[in-house]
Parts: structure tokens; sequence; C-alpha cells
């Protein structure tokens, strides 16, 4: 990157050129195994992270290591057990932040200071069940910048637990709501008729026989009566967490310039 802004600055190379070499030296290969876009984060925010599923340890391994060099931080989801043993094991020198409902890690290094922007993001679950996909959530936001604050078990079932979370959301002034719920999903469609601030619906795939693993509670939100709602796929906490944390940034950078 160094190389091309210099040869710019000499006048070697145009604008645009170098706007492409820049593009193209945003991905990094790693040992023709995974093309890493290690400059996603600048270019829109939103920080590269590492799909665990499916992956060798020692291709793990490789691809962690060099995020750790080129960004200073490697965010890695859906480890399974042994993934994630052996890669807390192999970067315990590094500062790692553990998500046990969601088998995901962050590793950073010492001195990496991740931003805050001022978003708030809100993260609500229908059960405990859910928590892995609230987690998932949480992690990705607050690796956008934003604070995030979770509360869990506060599904229509008893209608009541649903006071005390949604109370705190609002004293907390967020910017933007995830709701995570499986089985019948109902739970987004009540808090959205209760609040005025943007929700993001995730379907869990916390269910069973007919419309079970999160398809009837898709349809549900898919089909929700109250507006304001938006809905990703099955269990994508990661998918609900950049779009909270976009709506959320973008609030917090138009807040702090009035």
């Amino acid at each position: 990157m160094r190389d091309i802004l210099e040869k710019l600055s000499k006048g070697e190379i145009s604008v645009e050129d170098a706007e492409r070499a820049l593009k193209i030296n945003f991905v990094e290969n790693v040992s023709n195994v995974a093309r890493l876009d290690v400059g996603r984060e600048n270019r829109r925010k939103v920080p590269e992270m590492i799909f665990a599923e499916g992956k060798s340890i020692k291709d793990l391994e490789k691809i962690c290591k060099r995020m750790l060099e080129t960004t200073g931080r490697a965010i890695v989801t859906r480890l399974d057990e042994e993934q994630l043993s052996l890669v807390e094991r192999k970067f315990d020198e590094y500062e790692i932040q553990k998500l046990p409902h969601a088998m995901s890690l962050v590793i950073k290094q010492k001195n990496y200071h991740e931003p805050r922007d001022g978003g708030r993001v809100g993260i609500l679950t229908a059960g405990t069940v859910d928590l892995a996909v609230a987690e998932e959530a949480s992690m990705v936001a607050n690796a956008m910048g934003c604070e995030t604050y979770l509360e869990a078990d506060a599904g229509v079932a008893g209608i009541h637990r649903l006071v005390e979370p949604l109370k705190k959301m609002i004293e907390h002034d967020v910017d933007c709501i995830i709701v995570v719920a499986g089985r019948e999903g109902a739970l987004p469609t009540v808090v959205a008729g209760l609040v005025d601030i943007p929700l993001i619906a995730v379907p869990a795939s916390s269910g069973y026989g007919y419309g079970g693993r999160g398809q009837a509670a898709l349809m549900a939100m898919l089909q929700a009566c109250s507006l304001g709602i938006a809905v990703v796929n099955i269990d994508s906490g990661v998918a609900a967490g950049v779009v909270a944390a976009q709506i959320a940034n973008r609030v917090a950078r138009a807040r702090a310039q009035r």
C-alpha cells in the first residue's frame, strides 16, 4: 500500500490507477487456502470474519495468523469443540475473547484498540436457547464499534418477562434492536408494536417438528403485521449484527454532528 501511495505522490501513477491498485491490494492470499479481504473494514466498516466450519486446524491457524499480522484482530465464528480448544491453545499469547454459547472467538494483538463509534445496539432473545445467535450478533456489533446490551429469555410465553428488558433498551437509548426468536417467532412482532426503534428480526432454529428448525419463525417474521421489521436468515447473528451496527453507527455520527 505504501508503494502505491508513494508512486501517486510522485505522479508516477494516476489517481484512477492508484485506486485500482489499492482495491487489488486489499485481498490477501493465504497459502492458496483462503483469500482474505483484509481491507474490508477500511472500505465498508465491516471486518473480515473467519468461518471455521469445515476448515482444518492447520488452515485455520494460517488464516488467523495472517489476519492478526495484517489487521491486528481475527474474528472466528462457528467453531466446533475441537477447533475451539486448539485455537485457544495455539493463540494463548494473544488476548482472546470467548463467546461460549456462540462457539466463536475474537483474537487480538495485546495493543489492539477496537473502534468505538458511539452506536448503541440492543439485543433481545425469546429464550435462553437463542443465546448462541444473540452472542454472535453482539460480537459483530461490538467489533464494528458499538456498545451492545443483551437481555435473554423475554419470550411471549410469559409476556410480563418482556417489560423489564424492553425498559432497559429504552433507558439505554439504543439506536437499533435485534430480536432473536425460534419456535413461532412471535417476539419481534410484539416488540415492533411497542417501540419506535429500527428492528432486525432473527429466526432461530430452536424449534422442532412441523415448521421446526427456524422455518416457522422465519415465515412468521416475514408475515409480521407490525411495521419496521427487517428479517435476516435463520440463525444469522452475523448478518443481524452487521446491519444493526451500520444503522447504529450512522445514527451516532448524526448525533455527534448535532
